[in-house]
């Protein structure tokens, strides 16, 4: 067979060659903009051109600090196009965190949101990599900046050359991008991706049985791209021609109904926390999402009654999937098998809510304190992945031999596995809350009590107890409409048929907010110390 490597510039080139009248929709701080696959692939080799005279090199670090917008598309491609690394950089994390991984990745160039400058601006000094600073503006002029040296990315692209050549002669397995985790404790570890994972990626969000994203979609990847890549979503509906629609900077639940309204959009991608916010706008407004196949939602467990308020009350298909930073991160995903399409709403439901499938091209294992754990559903062990698109270590990191052994990842993530091999999570490691030496999924709790019609957001987490070891307490935020009408009671009794009693709550904590990382999941480490607070002040 031909030894053809696998690269990321020639998903580009398969866009502007077989979809040049496609569209990107792109909103930034100007408005919309709406750009061909033909302008984009003339804008990303102008890029790679401008980058190549600012001094990038082959293996160099390109890092982005950006929104979801045509800009930073470009970057997706333009970087490793030349043969650098393209870095996203999780606008989000602390500015210690920040400057930690620009120097542990050691970017030589940083492209800047005009809005984002500041978070740049204070940590500048603290670089000790970075060469030039490229802003990504609407305007002609610069904005005024502290950093130095400065370029205006659209001044760069009209100076360099549009007919700029991708790298050919480049080793698949080279590096092509690269993104930190969001580390709720220590520093964020580093995870490389090559070339050749990014392209099989690719191929596994095509198949039927997994995303089936194609050309006909019109594909709004809410997860930020600054995070896992947009879950690599950027990179195959580029390749496989799909229109995009790029939400941009600070959007709200109404600006995401609006668009998918708008842009007929067919497929869009985030996580619990965004779905939960679009489910109660459109609950409050009156909104046409018919065009939409799919909700993909990962990064946490999604709750079994918003799964359910989608599906049935919206008619708008739920796709539940899994993966991480680590995987590239599509690894496993819930769709159903041609037998189970016949089962009632419920069963069907109890399918939706559980991970799923282990994607095709990947392995997994479910080890638990015996061995492989029993398919029945029942017994818990840690999720053991390895395949082309996973990896097989942390960046500069001796971390590393914690998370990867004997040929596998190991993802800290606690799940059973059915008669029919589908995978549910039942918790973080971490999270899982120990009651007299039993085991209580944290997860569970949470998805039973969203679905109550009066929560909005639920997170259980374990709290120390003399007797038991540890006790769950559960922090809740109610839905406008029902505070001040629900009592702890009731949530307690909605619980108590679902669960054996030892595992209810033993107290509800009504909370107007439940604090995030960075990425949208619940902080259950500052829910620990608030509620360790709570304990010692009503005891």
């Amino acid at each position: 067979m031909m030894k053809v490597p696998l690269t990321v510039g020639s998903l580009m080139e398969r866009a502007e060659k077989f979809f040049p009248r496609k569209q990107v929709v792109s909103r930034t701080l100007s408005g919309i903009h709406r750009l061909t696959y033909k302008e984009i692939g003339e804008r990303t080799r102008r890029l790679s051109s401008a980058l190549e005279k600012l001094g990038v090199k082959k293996g160099d670090r390109v890092g982005t600090f950006a929104w979801n917008h045509h800009r930073h598309l470009e970057v997706y491609f333009a970087a490793p196009g030349m043969g650098a690394v393209l870095h996203t950089i999780n606008i989000r994390l602390s500015p210690e965190h920040i400057a930690y991984i620009i120097n542990h990745a050691e970017d030589k160039v940083l492209l800047v949101d005009e809005d984002l400058l500041p978070l740049i601006e204070q940590n500048k000094d603290m670089f000790k990599t970075v060469e030039a600073y490229i802003i990504m503006t609407d305007k002609d002029e610069l904005p005024e900046t502290t950093l130095e040296p400065v370029y205006s990315y659209e001044k760069l692209l009209k100076e360099a050359n549009p007919t700029f050549e991708f790298v050919k002669d480049i080793d698949e397995n080279e590096a092509a991008g690269m993104c930190y985790t969001s580390a709720t404790t220590g520093q964020p570890k580093g995870v490389v991706y090559s070339h050749r994972a990014i392209v099989l990626h690719c191929f596994a969000f095509g198949l039927a049985d997994t995303v089936a994203l194609s050309e006909r979609d019109t594909v709004m990847p809410v997860v930020p791209m600054f995070h896992a890549n947009a879950w690599g979503l950027p990179f195959a509906a580029t390749w496989f021609g799909s229109t995009q629609v790029l939400p941009g900077p600070a959007f709200t639940p109404k600006l995401l109904a609006g668009l998918i309204e708008e842009e007929s959009v067919t497929l869009t991608a985030g996580v619990p926390t965004i779905w939960l916010g679009l489910l109660n706008e459109l609950e409050k407004g009156t909104y046409t999402t018919s065009s939409l196949r799919s909700i993909i939602c990962g990064g946490s467990a999604a709750p079994r009654g918003m799964i359910k308020a989608f599906e049935t009350k919206y008619n708008i298909p739920f796709l539940h999937a899994y993966g991480m930073t680590e995987t590239t991160p599509l690894a496993v995903v819930s769709t159903l098998k041609s037998h189970q399409t016949g089962l009632d709403e419920e069963e069907i439901l109890d399918i939706r809510s559980k991970q799923g499938l282990i994607v095709p091209g990947l392995e997994m294992k479910v080890i638990g304190v015996n061995g492989e754990v029993k398919w029945d559903g029942e017994e818990m062990g840690e999720l053991l992945l390895r395949g082309p698109w996973i990896a097989d270590e942390y960046y500069k990191d001796e971390r590393s031999q914690d998370a990867f052994r004997d040929g596998w990842l190991y993802t800290g993530d606690v799940a059973t596995v059915d008669e029919e091999g589908i995978i549910k999570l039942v918790d973080r490691t971490k999270d899982l809350i120990k009651s007299g030496g039993e085991w209580i999924s944290s997860v569970d709790l949470e998805n039973a009590l969203m679905a109550h019609d009066a929560v909005f957001e639920a997170s259980i987490v374990a709290v120390p107890h003399e007797q038991w070891q540890e006790r769950p307490v559960a922090c809740v935020v109610l839905k406008d409409s029902y505070k001040d009408k629900i009592d702890k009671s009731e949530l307690i009794d909605f619980l108590a048929p679902q669960f054996a009693k030892w595992w209810l709550p033993d107290d509800i904590v009504f909370m107007s907010e439940i604090p995030k990382t960075s990425v949208g999941k619940f902080l259950k480490r500052a829910l620990r110390e608030q509620l360790k607070d709570h304990l010692v002040q009503n005891s």
